[in-house]
């Protein structure tokens, strides 16, 4: 048997009440996923956007601030 048919098969031998927090936990487990891959993509972007600049040179330095923040 198949993963998906083996939830199926456990998930009706549950109550109502039961399947429907199933449902809510598989929407949980969809939004988390979707949210890593955003992330992922996030830092990849970046990353790319980023890339090759770590060779220029500093034009500014922390003298030219003119604000400084402290703790």
């Amino acid at each position: 048997m198949n993963l998906e048919k083996e939830i199926i098969e456990k998930l009706k031998t549950l109550p109502e009440h039961k399947q429907a927090e199933a449902i809510d936990f598989i929407d949980f487990l969809q939004k988390r996923t979707e949210m890593q891959e955003q992330e992922k993509w996030g830092a990849f972007s970046l990353a790319s956007a980023m890339r090759g600049m770590e060779n220029e040179d500093d034009f500014y330095t922390v003298d030219d601030l003119k604000e400084r923040f402290h703790d």
